[in-house]
């Protein structure tokens, strides 16, 4: 069956032959399994943390559960959705993307970047919706031009330009390691859509200067470059938080001090509960703890390619593959980066790092791909 035309649309691919019978339950359990295991775990690493500022021990684990259940509603209600309608409103969603991430590089500073606009009840960190609005843009674009691709380069200039932009508002922030995530993600898109190798390498061999002039701009990024390299030789300066990072992971053991335990959340590392959570779990559950974290995110990989696989459109295709890599990605480069395997980034853990727009955004990533699980027939694997 041809997606590449416009007109022509796959039968089954309308709201009339979606149906919740179909959806992928297993693949929701291991969503819940790891909201679950992130809100135990959010809760051993900040509670001592909400402590010692003065708050109640559990403020952040509270805020986390109301978060994770706006969440949960949000994909309740997408995994409903005609996701063929909601296409006329991505090009929208992608400006109206843009201009939230400008008006972010104008909103005061927190600990000397700018990543989030404070709404009251939250700070809203745009970054983490632009990754899933992206990539709603590409399978969109690639299902409506997938035939220009093989004849052409010139189709692939749009969303290079897209990707890019989206990718250099938040580099401005600054932030090196989210739009990282993102071309990684956009690439692989590129290359499942039928994109010849040649065309995609050709702009990349254009980008990898810009990442270099970025990484030396910043000293911060030369130091943490250095400390990557070689951590333990100023371990009480600029190596301190990986080097607790590895203190932590190692000192776990096969099956960690137990529940609670951990001495890196005693403030060994500032702010315990974001990007640096996995360190806590697996000193408190050991290697065991982290296996399964490992498992539990390969699962929803393993789920995700197979929605992709079953979807009924190019569109649903790419957006199922593209929602599921970035996820996992996300999840494998903060553990990376947790055990000293890539530089340390301001990347949380999904599911398990504090923080209000990664649940949303994550969630609203789950239920589009809980809703394309739900076209496909009831075929058994």
């Amino acid at each position: 069956m041809d997606y590449a035309s416009k007109r022509e649309k796959p039968d089954y691919n309308v709201i009339a032959n979606h149906s919740l019978k179909y959806m992928d339950y297993s693949l929701l359990f291991i969503v819940l399994c790891l909201l679950v295991f992130g809100l135990v775990s959010l809760f051993s690493a900040s509670a001592i943390y909400a402590s010692n500022k003065g708050l109640n021990s559990f403020y952040f684990v509270k805020r986390q559960a109301l978060y994770m259940l706006g969440g949960l509603i949000l994909t309740g209600v997408i995994v409903r959705l005609d996701l063929e309608k909601i296409r006329h409103f991505i090009k929208p969603a992608v400006i109206a993307t843009m201009a939230l991430l400008v008006i972010t590089l104008f909103m005061p500073p927190v600990a000397h970047v700018k990543r989030w606009i404070p709404l009251g009840i939250m700070k809203l960190q745009m970054s983490e919706f632009a990754k899933v609005v992206l990539i709603l843009y590409l399978a969109d674009y690639f299902d409506k031009n997938n035939s220009r691709l093989q004849a052409s380069w010139k189709a692939l200039v749009k969303p290079f330009v897209i990707t890019g932009i989206i990718c250099a508002l938040i580099a401005l922030e600054p932030d090196l390691g989210t739009p990282s995530l993102i071309f990684v993600t956009a690439l692989m898109l590129f290359f499942a859509a039928g994109a010849k190798v040649k065309h995609i390498l050709l702009p990349l061999a254009g980008i990898i200067p810009i990442f270099i002039l970025e990484l030396f701009r910043h000293p911060y990024r030369i130091a943490r470059l250095n400390t990557f390299l070689s951590p333990w030789q100023d371990a009480a300066g600029a190596g301190y938080q990986l080097v607790q990072s590895l203190l932590a992971v190692g000192s776990g053991g096969w099956l960690g001090k137990g529940l609670g335990a951990s001495k890196l959340k005693l403030m060994y590392l500032p702010a315990p509960h974001t990007d640096f959570i996995f360190p806590v779990i697996a000193e408190e559950l050991g290697l065991v703890g982290g296996l399964i974290i490992v498992a539990l995110f390969t699962a929803f990989l393993i789920k995700g390619v197979r929605v992709a696989k079953n979807a009924p459109s190019l569109y649903t295709t790419l957006a199922a593959l593209g929602l599921s890599l970035i996820i996992t990605l996300q999840a494998f480069f903060n553990l990376s980066m947790a055990i000293g395997i890539i530089p340390t980034k301001g990347i949380p853990l999904p599911f398990f790092s504090y923080g209000g727009s990664s649940i949303l955004a994550s969630l609203i990533a789950v239920g589009i791909i809980l809703n394309i699980s739900a076209h496909r027939s009831p075929v058994r694997w």
